[in-house]
């Protein structure tokens, strides 16, 4: 059997973080993929570098994917994906933009890609309780995620998870099936979704 991934995209305060901390408990093999970050704010989850580094990974080939968001760039490198798959693990990605979903799914790994999503209500309290400094900016962001979804309507998903409907558990749970089982993708009702 080839190695697996999961890949979670969804607005800020989608649960990626909280459901991919449920992964890896139910499953040790489920390991948060820390991306590159060069940049102002958060540093938990991230390997923090410099714009530099992640410049000279992609002269070398080695970046699937690079964005800049929040004043920062990040940056998911084929040597750490390779590294944690080597290892036996499942890397969890999260991912914000369809085109780094594409991008990364071209490794050739049986990612199984999980699309969670909230309403815009549920984003701002979230980003609230846990104390984010840029609300208004994560709302933003949500509003473009929405837009980067509607814009790849055709995008094939293995689940699409309502965050604001399940707990993190059972999230955990439905992707742990999912990789397991060996999920596919097929193209989901995304216009319906974001309404």
């Amino acid at each position: 059997m080839s190695a697996s991934g999961v890949i979670l995209y969804g607005p800020p305060g989608s649960g990626k973080d909280t459901i991919s901390g449920e992964l890896s408990s139910l499953n040790p093999e489920f390991v948060l993929f820390q991306r590159l970050k060069a940049g102002p704010g958060r540093t938990t989850g991230y390997r923090v570098t410099t714009s530099e580094r992640i410049e000279e990974l992609a002269r070398a080939g080695e970046v699937l994917y690079r964005n800049a968001r929040y004043d920062a760039e990040y940056a998911i490198d084929r040597p750490e994906l390779s590294a944690l798959t080597g290892a036996g693990r499942i890397p969890v990605l999260h991912m914000g933009q369809v085109a780094g979903v594409s991008a990364v799914s071209e490794l050739p790994l049986r990612w199984v890609k999980v699309l969670l999503w909230c309403p815009l209500a549920v984003t701002a309290d979230r980003c609230q309780g846990r104390g984010d400094k840029d609300v208004e900016a994560r709302l933003k962001v949500w509003h473009e995620t929405r837009q980067d979804l509607l814009d790849h309507a055709a995008e094939p998903w293995s689940a699409v998870l309502h965050t604001d409907r399940l707990t993190a558990s059972e999230a955990a749970r439905i992707i742990e099936a999912a990789v397991e089982d060996g999920a596919g993708t097929v193209e989901r009702d995304i216009r319906g979704l974001v309404q």
